[in-house]
């Protein structure tokens, strides 16, 4: 059953979310909405490209701190569950890829989904890192070799934890990213 702090906790986690890296930084330094360049996608990868490598980085620090800070303080400061946790971090990427405050209209998740394997599945996102940099060097397809180095922490946190429930929570986050990203870009 979800307590009211259960409900407060997702609709925290789903503000967070919407916290866009690279809406911000194209309203703040370049005076430009970055939902109406490039790709028109409000994330990282369509920052770098239409504003600067540092837009990039600064995008991925945003988008992973948005993450990182309600993860780690549901998981080691207040000690919630393992199915609130999870519920969060879904709350987080539904706020990263349909902000309110944006017309609902945001990134592409991956930042969202790799923040959150390194708070709750860091040993898995190692693997996924690793299988990316070995299937980059074999098949030079970034993006095909990233989607499958993304499958490694679901089946890692089966296969390593044992653990049901985040293995599902990051197969539902996976395909909801990879969803997002069938139209390229």
């Amino acid at each position: 059953m979800i307590t009211l702090q259960g409900i407060i906790s997702i609709a925290i986690a789903y503000i967070f979310g919407c916290l866009n890296g690279a809406y911000y930084i194209g309203k703040l330094y370049y005076r430009k909405d970055i939902r109406e360049l490039g790709s028109t996608n409000a994330g990282a990868r369509n920052a770098g490209r239409v504003f600067s490598r540092s837009a990039f980085i600064f995008t991925v620090v945003i988008d992973a701190i948005k993450v990182i800070i309600p993860l780690m303080i549901a998981t080691n400061i207040l000690e919630m569950d393992a199915t609130l946790i999870a519920c969060m971090a879904i709350a987080l990427l539904f706020g990263h890829l349909w902000p309110v405050q944006l017309g609902f209209r945001g990134g592409k998740g991956v930042v969202v989904y790799l923040a959150a394997a390194l708070v709750l599945a860091p040993i898995p996102l190692l693997v996924c890192g690793v299988t990316i940099l070995i299937g980059y060097q074999i098949y030079k397809n970034l993006r095909l070799v990233a989607m499958l180095g993304f499958c490694t922490i679901p089946v890692g946190l089966l296969l390593l934890d044992r653990n049901m429930e985040l293995a599902t929570t990051f197969f539902i986050m996976l395909t909801i990213v990879a969803i997002m990203h069938r139209n390229g870009d």
